[in-house]
C-alpha cells in the first residue's frame, strides 16, 4: 500500500509538471566579477568597467535587457541581508547612490560597491525596466575545503589528477586574461555564456574534483555536493519568489554558478531558458 501510494505520488508530480502550459522565460546571465579582489583560485586581471566605453557598452546592454523586460531580477547578493540590498537600490533609483555608499559602508568596500556588476548590470537594468526591487539569491553558508581536496589527491598519489587540476587552472588564466586584453564586454559576456564555456565550467567539478581521494575518502565529492547544495539552495529562491503573474526573469551570477544553474532551468518544468545572444543581438 505505501508502495503503491508513493507511485501515486510520484505520478502526480509528473503529470503536473507536463501540464503546465505556459513557462516563465529566465535570462540566465553568467558573468566574471566586475569588481576583482583576486581572491579566487583562478587569478585574472582586472577589467575596468568605469572607462567611457565600457559604460556606453553597459547602457546598451541594459537597455536591451529592460526591452527584454524582466519582471524580477536575481544577483548574487546573500539572500538574508536583502534590507542592505533594498537600502542600496532605493539610493541608486533616488540618484544618491555614492552618497549611501560612502556614509553607510567602511571605506574598504566602496570600490566593489561603485564597480560590482549587481550595481553596473543589475541596478541600471532594473531602473530602466523601472522595477522596485532586485532580489537577492546568494546562500554562503557552505563549506568549500579545496585544500583538503587537494591533500586527499596527495594522499591517494593522484599525481596525474592534480597535474590536471594545474593545467586547467593554467588555461583558464591564460585564456580569460588574453580575453580581456582583446575583447570588448560585450564579447566577454557573451564568451562566458556560451554552452561550451559553461560546460566547460562545470567539468572542473564532475570530472577532476570529484575523483579525489582514496576509495574511503570523499573529501572531493563533498566539496563538489557542497557547491551543488550552494547553487540548489540559490535556484530555489528563483522558484519561490517567480510567482504569477511573472513571466519573465534576469538571473544575474558568476560564471560557476550559472554554469550549475542552467542544468537547473533546463531540468525545470516551469521555467524555459533564454540565452543572452538572443537578447543582445
Amino acid at each position: 500500500m505505501k508502495h503503491f501510494f508513493l507511485f501515486l505520488l510520484s505520478f502526480a508530480f509528473v503529470t503536473t509538471g507536463f501540464a503546465q502550459s505556459k513557462k516563465s522565460d529566465i535570462l540566465l546571465l553568467g558573468t566574471f566579477h566586475f569588481h576583482n579582489p583576486g581572491s579566487d583560485v583562478v587569478k585574472v586581471k582586472t577589467f575596468d568597467v568605469m572607462t567611457p566605453k565600457v559604460q556606453a557598452e553597459l547602457e546598451n546592454i541594459t537597455q536591451k535587457i529592460s526591452v527584454f523586460h524582466p519582471d524580477k531580477i536575481f544577483v548574487e547578493w546573500a539572500w538574508d541581508e536583502q534590507k542592505q540590498l533594498d537600502a542600496l537600490y532605493s539610493a541608486y533609483l533616488n540618484g544618491n547612490f555614492e552618497q549611501h555608499v560612502t556614509t553607510t559602508y567602511p571605506k574598504a568596500q566602496h570600490n566593489f560597491l561603485l564597480k560590482s556588476e549587481i550595481i553596473q548590470l543589475a541596478f541600471r537594468a532594473g531602473k530602466k525596466t523601472k522595477l522596485t526591487r532586485i532580489h537577492a539569491l546568494d546562500y554562503r553558508n557552505v563549506s568549500l575545503p579545496f585544500d583538503s581536496v587537494m591533500n586527499a589527491m596527495k594522499a591517494a598519489n593522484q599525481t596525474a589528477l592534480m597535474q590536471k587540476v594545474q593545467d586547467a587552472t593554467s588555461e583558464l588564466e591564460t585564456s580569460q586574461n588574453k580575453k580581456i586584453e582583446k575583447f570588448t564586454l560585450t564579447q566577454l559576456l557573451l564568451d562566458t555564456n556560451t554552452k561550451e564555456e559553461l560546460a566547460f565550467n562545470k567539468s572542473l567539478y564532475i570530472d577532476i574534483l570529484n575523483r579525489a581521494g582514496k576509495t574511503d575518502n570523499f573529501a572531493g565529492a563533498f566539496l563538489v555536493s557542497e557547491w551543488y547544495r550552494r547553487n540548489l539552495y540559490m535556484y530555489s529562491l528563483v522558484q519561490k519568489n517567480m510567482t504569477a503573474p511573472d513571466s519573465k526573469a534576469l538571473v544575474l551570477v558568476g560564471s560557476g554558478h550559472a554554469a550549475m544553474m542552467k542544468e537547473f532551468i533546463e531540468s525545470d518544468q516551469q521555467f524555459r531558458l533564454k540565452e543572452l545572444k538572443d537578447v543582445l543581438k
